[in-house]
């Protein structure tokens, strides 16, 4: 299963960037980072509340329900006529349930590295997160998903199933962010000391972070 920077790279992936770019009035480059940034934040928070049977059942209900991957089949009408307030009212529930208290930092931290503020990285999630769901719903449907050990599994692959230790606790520092500036550092070093490996979020991030 491709894993989802995998997904940011392709055509679909472009079609993402470039209508979220478009919608929020955000420059390409920097949604993309925010993005490449953000999905695997997402993820990992997801694969944490997905450890309760639960936040799996939860995940799972949503999955199966509102978030199928329908969404996907019409990406071009969903940017084509501006993204609808009722898409981001869903994006920005969707971020309080899966990072609770951790939003902001999340926030703060992806908006240092990316170079824009706090807010304007909001605005790119709340409009990506319905469609990352809806990326799931689609995979929890191929993938006939029905147990917490499933979700667990899917999430798990997307992420690209072999993090390093330092993709690990590279995510991990991110969701326990509380955006003071100093785990920010420490990503940083982190991403850059583990990063010189090609693939893999380390390289991809590395990249991002080594500008």
């Amino acid at each position: 299963m491709a894993g989802i920077l995998d997904l940011l790279n392709s055509d679909l992936g472009k079609t993402i960037i470039s209508g979220v770019s478009g919608s929020t009035g955000t420059d390409q480059n920097k949604t993309s980072s925010v993005l490449t940034m953000a999905l695997p934040v997402l993820m990992k928070a997801m694969e944490r509340n997905a450890s309760t049977p639960e936040g799996a059942q939860g995940l799972m209900g949503a999955l199966s329900g509102k978030h199928d991957g329908s969404i996907l089949e019409n990406l071009g009408g969903l940017f084509g006529g501006g993204v609808d307030d009722n898409v981001k009212t869903d994006g920005s529930k969707i971020l309080g349930h899966v990072l609770g208290s951790r939003q902001q930092g999340v926030q703060q931290v992806i908006g240092q590295k990316s170079g824009l503020d706090a807010g304007s990285v909001g605005n790119i999630l709340k409009v990506a997160a319905p469609i990352l769901m809806g990326v799931l719903g689609k995979q929890a449907r191929q993938n006939n998903v029905s147990s917490q050990s499933d979700l667990g599994g899917l999430l798990g692959g997307l992420l690209g199933g072999n993090e390093t230790k330092n993709e690990q606790s590279f995510l991990e520092k991110i969701l326990d962010a509380d955006g003071d500036g100093s785990v920010i550092d420490d990503v940083a070093g982190m991403v850059l000391g583990g990063g010189k490996k090609k693939g893999g979020l380390g390289g991809l991030l590395g990249g991002l972070f080594g500008k």
